[in-house]
C-alpha cells in the first residue's frame, strides 16, 4: 500500500474505578457520553468507532474527558484534544480495556517516497463545550508548525478563496489530457527514452553511452523536421466538449525541453526559425489550443516541467547526464543553478503574462525540490497567482502545501478518498504520447473507469498523443465520440456530483447531488439493456423516493429488501445508451 498511518493517543488514555476520575467523554463525532458506559470493556470498534471512508467528516474533530476529583467527587475542566483539519484523521477509537483509550489514526492517503502528510493538534483545559468549539474555530484548518527563535505558529491552512477554486475543480470531473511535441515524429515516449539510468523501461535498445550519446543527438534534432501542417485545434475542442469534458492540460513544455510555446528565453522552441512549423499561423501551439478550448468554455491547465534536460543549466553538455536529475552538484556550483531558476521562473512568467486565463498551472518533475533541486516554489507560485488569481497550483508529487491536489498516475485509488481534491491522469492508449501502432482502451472501459473514479471523490484526466501532423488519431475521436454519446443521456450523473456511499457495489457505482444518488450500473461486456432486477445491500433510498432511468421513458419501480433495495425494470426496456445504465433517485437522501 502506498498509504501511510501515524498513531497518536490525544488526549491520552484515563485510569479510573468505576467512572471515578471523570464524569464523561465528549465527542464531536457522537455527543456526549456518560462515564456509567465505560464500566464493562468492549472492543474499539464495537461503539464510538470514526472511520473516514464513511463519508461523515465532522466539522470539528474534538475529543475530552470531563474529570472530577476521585475523592471528593468534584467536577473538574474538561481536558480535550483537537485535530484541527478533521479530513485528516482516517480513524479513530474511544474505548474500555480496564481504562479508556483515545486512539486515532491519520493519514491513510498515498505517499510517494520523499513525501509527506501532516496534522496540527491542540491539547488543552477548557471550561465547557462552548469554549472548546470557540478556540477550535479560532485555529481551523491549520495542519502544520513552524517554530523558530520568535516562537511558534500554526501553518497550512486553505485559504477560503482556494477551497472555493477546489470545489469549482471538483464539479467539472472529466478532463483531456494531450501530450505532444517533437517526439511524436519518433512514436517513442516522451522524454523518458533521454534518460540513461531509465533506459530499460524507456529505451530498451541502448546498451552503450556512446549509443545514448548519438541518441540525444537525434532526438534534440527532432524540431527541425516537425512541421504538423493539420493541426487545427478547434476541432480537438468541440470534440472533447461533446465527449463532456469540462477542462484542458496540455504539455507546454515536457522534460526534454522542447517548449511548445512562443518561449523568448530559449531558441528550443516550436516558433523558432529552423522549425518548419514556425511560419504556419498556429505555430504558437500553446496560444493555438487555450484559445480554441477557451472558446468552448473548458477551464485551462498548462503542464509545464520543472526540469530541462535541454538547458545547459541542468544537464551541463560536457558531462554525461547519468540519470534526471542535475548532472553536477548544484550546490558547489550555485551560480549554474540560480540562472537555472531564473530561467524556470521565466518561463513560467511567459505562460502565466501572455496566454490568457489560466486554472490550472501543472508543474510536473517532483525531483525538483528542496534541499537539492530548490527552485523557490513560493516565489514561484507568488508570482504566478499575481498574474492569475484563483490559480490552482500542482506541484505535482513533491508533497508541497503547492500541490493544491493530487494527481495519482496511471491508476485509481483502491478506496474513496474525500478529504482533499484529486485526479487520476490516464491515458486513452498505453502510452502518453503518441505511438502508431498503440492500443487504445475500448469505450466501455472508459466509460466504467469514470463512473468508478468520480463516484471515489476524483477527477479523470484522459490523455491522448496527438499525431506527428497535427492530427488526433482516428482510434482516439471514435473512443471521445462513443464517451460523448454516453455522457449525452447521463452527464448529470458524472458534472457537479459528489460520492455518495457506499461508493461502489458490484456493478453499481453512486455518485449524488444535493437529495439526489445516482447509480450507475456498469454493464458487462455484451449486455444490451438494463437488467430486470438489480438488487443492492448498501444503499436504501428514503420513503417516498422516486427513481427512473435517464434517457428512458420506462417505468421503473424500487422496493426496499432487508438494509438495501431492488430496482425493477420492465423486461423491454430499451437501452437509452450503451455500457452503463444510470437509475436516478430523487430524493433519495432523508
Amino acid at each position: 500500500s502506498q498509504a501511510m498511518f501515524l498513531r497518536v493517543d490525544m488526549p491520552g488514555h484515563i485510569r479510573h474505578k468505576g467512572g471515578d476520575t471523570f464524569s464523561e467523554v465528549y465527542l464531536s463525532y457522537h455527543g456526549r457520553i456518560p462515564s456509567s458506559n465505560f464500566l464493562t470493556d468492549f472492543a474499539p470498534d464495537e461503539k464510538y468507532h470514526y472511520l473516514r471512508q464513511d463519508g461523515k467528516i465532522p466539522k470539528r474533530f474534538i475529543r475530552a474527558y470531563r474529570l472530577r476529583d476521585p475523592r471528593t467527587g468534584k467536577q473538574g475542566p474538561w481536558l480535550a484534544g483537537m485535530t484541527l483539519d478533521p479530513s485528516a484523521v482516517y480513524e479513530a477509537w474511544c474505548h474500555q480495556r480496564g481504562y479508556v483509550c483515545m486512539i486515532e489514526e491519520f493519514g491513510g492517503r498515498p505517499v510517494r517516497p520523499g513525501g509527506s502528510f501532516s496534522a496540527a493538534f491542540l491539547v488543552g483545559y477548557f471550561d465547557s463545550i462552548p469554549e472548546m468549539e470557540r478556540v477550535y474555530d479560532e485555529h481551523a484548518g491549520h495542519s502544520g508548525l513552524e517554530a523558530d527563535e520568535k516562537g511558534w505558529r500554526l501553518t497550512g491552512k486553505q485559504p477560503e478563496w482556494l477551497a472555493a477554486r477546489l470545489e469549482w475543480f471538483r464539479d467539472q470531473k472529466f478532463g483531456f489530457f494531450m501530450h505532444w511535441g517533437a517526439y511524436s515524429q519518433m512514436g517513442v515516449i516522451e522524454s523518458w527514452p533521454l534518460v540513461w539510468a531509465d533506459r530499460k523501461w524507456s529505451n530498451p535498445k541502448i546498451r552503450t553511452r556512446e549509443e545514448m550519446a548519438d541518441f540525444r543527438r537525434k532526438y534534440f534534432a527532432l524540431p527541425r523536421t516537425f512541421n504538423p501542417v493539420e493541426f487545427d485545434p478547434a476541432p480537438w475542442a468541440k470534440l472533447a466538449r461533446r465527449a463532456g469534458m469540462k477542462y484542458v492540460v496540455f504539455t507546454t513544455k515536457h522534460h526534454d525541453g522542447f517548449a511548445m510555446f512562443d518561449t523568448r528565453l530559449s531558441d528550443y522552441r516550436i516558433t523558432a526559425p529552423e522549425v518548419p512549423f514556425s511560419r504556419n499561423p498556429r505555430a504558437d501551439v500553446t496560444a493555438a489550443i487555450f484559445n480554441a478550448f477557451r472558446a468552448e468554455g473548458f477551464g485551462i491547465g498548462a503542464y509545464f516541467s520543472k526540469s530541462d534536460w535541454h538547458s545547459p543549466h541542468y544537464w551541463k553538455p560536457e558531462v554525461f547526464a547519468e540519470d534526471r536529475n542535475p548532472n553536477y552538484d548544484t550546490a558547489a556550483e550555485p551560480e549554474r543553478w540560480a540562472r537555472f531558476v531564473d530561467f524556470v521562473h521565466g518561463q513560467t512568467g511567459e505562460l502565466m503574462s501572455r496566454y490568457g486565463r489560466i486554472d490550472i498551472l501543472w508543474l510536473d518533475g517532483g525531483q525538483v525540490r528542496p534541499p537539492k533541486q530548490d527552485i523557490r516554489m513560493d516565489r514561484l507560485v507568488e508570482m504566478a497567482r499575481r498574474h492569475q488569481p484563483g490559480l490552482i497550483v500542482v506541484d505535482r508529487t513533491a508533497g508541497t502545501r503547492h500541490e493544491n491536489y493530487r494527481t495519482p498516475e496511471q491508476e485509481v485509488p483502491d478506496q474513496p478518498i474525500l478529504d482533499y481534491a484529486w485526479e487520476s491522469c490516464i491515458t486513452m492508449g498505453r502510452q502518453w504520447s503518441y505511438k502508431p501502432d498503440d492500443e487504445y482502451k475500448p469505450a466501455r472501459e472508459l466509460i466504467h473507469l469514470l463512473a468508478g473514479v468520480v463516484a471515489k471523490g476524483g477527477n479523470l484526466l484522459l490523455n491522448v498523443g496527438p499525431r506527428p501532423d497535427g492530427r488526433l488519431p482516428a482510434e482516439a475521436v471514435s473512443r471521445l465520440e462513443e464517451i460523448g454519446g454516453w455522457m449525452a443521456v447521463n452527464a448529470e450523473a458524472i458534472h457537479g456530483t459528489r460520492p455518495a456511499a457506499p461508493y461502489s457495489e458490484d456493478r453499481v457505482a453512486f455518485t449524488r447531488k444535493g437529495r439526489t444518488v445516482y447509480a450507475i450500473y456498469l454493464a458487462e461486456e455484451g449486455t444490451e439493456r438494463p437488467p430486470a432486477r438489480i438488487a443492492l445491500r448498501g444503499f436504501q433510498p428514503a420513503a417516498g423516493a422516486r427513481v427512473r432511468l435517464l434517457g428512458s421513458n420506462a417505468k421503473v419501480a424500487w422496493t426496499p429488501e432487508g438494509s438495501g433495495v431492488v430496482i425493477q425494470t420492465p423486461a423491454e426496456t430499451a437501452a437509452p445508451c450503451r455500457y452503463a445504465f444510470v437509475f436516478k433517485f430523487e430524493q433519495a437522501l432523508r
